[in-house]
């Protein structure tokens, strides 16, 4: 349903041009001016805080309560959902069908289109204050401020170059974004022309280089701060990107040190699998609920990542768990799952589907979860009312099934060390590929002891698939495609996909490039000519795909 947007323009901390989606225009009492904000007790600090605050926050919708209003995760959905690997109910807007089922809903008029410029620029916004307030040349108690502050706008950028344009490699001149930094003013924001690839990335990596620089010798508090660490993590993804194959690989092997891929038993627990930031030494970066976040204390937590991930919860909430909403893993990708890898196991089998009796299939499902019931009454609300497919990557924080205050106050990776693992292994592939096999194969016999590179598939595929199955639901599905040129397939002979959703691309599909929200053409003059297309879904199943 097309929505009004009520749009604002406010001079920033950093005087930086943002339109922003709110629900009534702000009184000028309720202005705070830069120098009241700068000058408050604890300010810097606060602000830096600011820039890592990445969920638990209603920062779109205010006190509607809007499903996908949680913050960063959201995006790892919204991102997702639009390739083949994750399957959405044919249901409503709150369960991310919006996104997956690509539509002039994402087109420049509508409110969804609003999200992703809210906020990935209120983030960038929070980063822009840090390094003003610190400066060109920040104290010895700002310098780990402003580092954070330059990393997190350089990962924010980044998001932002592979949404909304086209990838690197051999697109140089291709728009993304407005660069809005610490030096825009509300004049120049005003004529603020789409980045180009070249341009972007330029700005990308020296940030990384400046928080680099300013994180030497810093040690974080937890995971969850930003040390030098994350930023080599984040400067293997920028030449991942760029197709800078050693900088990729040195800069990979630089962020692995210190931390260990997830054991088997960390991979499936029940009660910390994919939940705990702390539980296991493989996540280098993450965020997280908690319990006092106004999206775990308002609209019964369903405001989460744990509503849409978790299929456990037996407290009667939850999108996933209850509303029916399950995320599922797409049928052939979960088909060319060997039984001998043991990330299959975070997927129920839809053999399970065909059992004989109710208490069979209890039993079946017992092998996945300690909530069998539970998952039979998640797949009764959903369209298909299968099991098969259905995700138990996510689990309920601490294993807490009947109480979503509590289960769903969780982790979420940012950055894992298999990614880095799976960048190091494609990059060294790329200049010697004989040395890319060697460290493909050791990473898939981490998950399946039987595993080998296989001889005449392409290795960049092969690594591919890993990345798939690997970072399932982490919201890296859409950036590969692109950076691949790769399309996706969703009509075959046995797809669970939904039937009106069933479409198949050879190439990266035009919905991938989200479109710049109208408003911002309105009052910046340089993108008001200057938009991606609205996306357009295709009016009929594709014939199906033969594998």
């Amino acid at each position: 349903m097309k929505t009004s947007i009520k749009i604002f323009i406010s001079a920033l901390t950093a005087t930086a041009l943002l339109s922003s989606c709110i629900k009534e225009p702000l009184p000028q009492a309720s202005f705070v001016t830069a120098d009241q904000a700068a000058n408050a007790p604890n300010a810097f600090q606060n602000f830096v805080s600011a820039c890592t605050l990445l969920t638990g926050q209603f920062t779109y919708s205010g006190s509607d309560y809007s499903p996908y209003d949680f913050g960063y995760p959201s995006f790892f959905l919204q991102r997702d959902v639009m390739g083949q690997d994750i399957v959405c109910e044919d249901s409503g807007s709150e369960f991310f069908s919006s996104w997956y089922s690509c539509g002039v809903a994402l087109g420049p008029q509508y409110a969804i289109c609003q999200i992703p410029w809210t906020y990935y620029y209120g983030w960038i916004k929070d980063c822009n204050n840090v390094i003003k307030m610190a400066g060109e040349e920040p104290s010895d108690l700002q310098k780990a401020g402003a580092g954070l502050a330059h990393a997190m706008r350089a990962m924010f950028y980044m998001d932002l170059a592979r949404m909304y344009g086209k990838t690197y490699k051999g697109n140089p001149d291709a728009h993304t974004v407005p660069i809005v930094d610490e030096t825009t003013t509300l004049e120049s924001g005003t004529n603020n022309p789409r980045a180009t690839n070249t341009d972007m990335w330029t700005f990308i990596l020296s940030d990384l280089d400046k928080a680099e620089n300013l994180l030497k010798g810093y040690s974080r508090k937890d995971i969850k701060d930003v040390d030098t660490t994350v930023v080599f993590g984040l400067k293997a993804r920028a030449y991942l990107t760029m197709e800078d194959w050693a900088n990729a690989e040195l800069y990979a092997k630089k962020a692995q040190k210190g931390f260990s891929p997830l054991t088997t038993e960390q991979y499936l627990s029940r009660t910390s699998g994919f939940n705990s930031a702390t539980s296991q030494n493989s996540w280098i970066f993450a965020c997280g609920n908690k319990s006092d976040d106004p999206n775990i204390l308002a609209n019964d937590a369903d405001s989460s990542w744990g509503a849409q991930m978790i299929i456990e919860s037996t407290s009667g909430c939850g999108y996933a768990s209850n509303y029916g909403a399950p995320k599922r893993i797409d049928a052939h990708l979960y088909s060319t799952i060997p039984d001998s890898d043991i990330r299959k196991k975070c997927f129920i089998d839809p053999a399970i589907d065909e059992s004989a009796s109710l208490e069979e299939a209890k039993a079946a499902l017992s092998a996945y979860s300690d909530y069998p019931e539970q998952i039979i009454t998640c797949a009764d609300a959903s369209a298909s009312g299968t099991v098969g497919c259905l995700s138990v990557k996510f689990r309920n924080a601490g294993g807490v099934a009947d109480n979503q205050y509590v289960g769903f106050c969780v982790d979420m990776p940012l950055m894992r060390v298999e990614e880095m693992m799976l960048i190091e292994a494609e990059a060294a592939a790329m200049q010697d590929e004989a040395r890319g096999k060697t460290l493909l194969e050791n990473f898939g016999k981490l998950r399946d002891p039987n595993y080998t590179v296989d001889r005449i598939a392409s290795l960049r595929d092969q690594i591919w698939w890993q990345r798939r199955v690997e970072l399932w639901g982490e919201g890296f599905a859409t950036f590969d495609i692109k950076r691949l040129n790769k399309g996706i397939v969703r009509s075959y002979a046995g797809t669970n996909h939904p039937e009106k959703y069933r479409w198949n691309t050879e190439t990266p599909p035009q919905w991938m490039d989200l479109c710049i929200v109208q408003t911002e053409g309105n009052y910046n003059k340089a993108v008001t000519n200057d938009n991606n297309p609205t996306p357009i879904a295709p009016s009929e199943a594709s014939p199906e795909h033969v594998w």
